[in-house]
């Protein structure tokens, strides 16, 4: 049976995404989605797209919007965004554009398809039969194509209530410091800070299982179950 297989924040960590991905072996038809947020703050923005664009040849990826995608294309629309997203990160992401890691990049240098991927490949949620997809939050009383955009790509996590459509939300954007996802009645975060010495997460849906690597070439597993006796 095919996976649901997601994965949370990456933000330019593309050697915890090459690990995570080696660690789960994602089949070809098992469906990965990416929860947004793969830009800034990390090491490697432009290695992390490019291995983003290619992934749907080895499987089926659905890419979601995270809000630094949606900062970084204002920066580059807008002069009065430039200062604020190179100040939440995107100084990093043109220094991956750059011809050397002491020289950074413009926008100039970014191709044309990453543009692409980041302009037409993004999509606000997804959803099976059991969960649905998210960056950031959704409104529980609100159904999935009446969510706002404040609520899809910048509302903190928080205690969640039962989503009227039935299912659980799986969210990342809000980073936790332990590592460990954040697991209630409602829903799951996935977002355990990898650009900060923490873990990248992938929680396959169907198996209530989640597998993590680091920058550091590191990687474990555990059940949702254990989480709260690995806190």
């Amino acid at each position: 049976m095919a996976r649901h297989l997601a994965i949370g924040d990456i933000h330019g960590c593309v050697s915890a995404l090459r690990l995570l991905l080696e660690f789960v072996a994602p089949a070809d038809d098992d469906i990965v989605i990416t929860l947004g947020d793969y830009v800034d703050r990390g090491p490697d923005s432009r290695g992390v797209i490019d291995l983003l664009i290619d992934l749907g040849q080895t499987c089926r990826h659905v890419a979601l919007r995270g809000n630094h995608e949606i900062m970084m294309l204002d920066a580059r629309d807008k002069k009065s965004w430039l200062h604020p997203w190179l100040r939440y990160g995107g100084e990093a992401t043109l220094r991956s554009y750059g011809l050397s890691a002491d020289t950074a990049g413009s926008f100039e240098d970014i191709p044309d398809a990453h543009i692409d991927f980041l302009e037409n490949r993004l999509l606000p949620y997804y959803e099976c039969e059991t969960h649905f997809f998210v960056h950031a939050y959704a409104d529980a009383g609100t159904a999935l194509d009446n969510q706002s955009d404040a609520n899809l790509y910048w509302r903190k996590y928080s205690t969640s209530e039962a989503h009227c459509s039935g299912k659980i939300m799986v969210c990342g954007h809000t980073p936790q410091r332990s590592g460990l996802p954040v697991v209630d009645e409602h829903a799951i975060c996935i977002d355990t800070r990898a650009f900060d010495a923490g873990w990248l997460s992938c929680l396959d849906v169907e198996a209530e299982k989640v597998f993590q690597a680091n920058e550091a070439g590191e990687k474990r597993s555990f059940s949702l179950e254990e989480v709260e006796s690995l806190r």
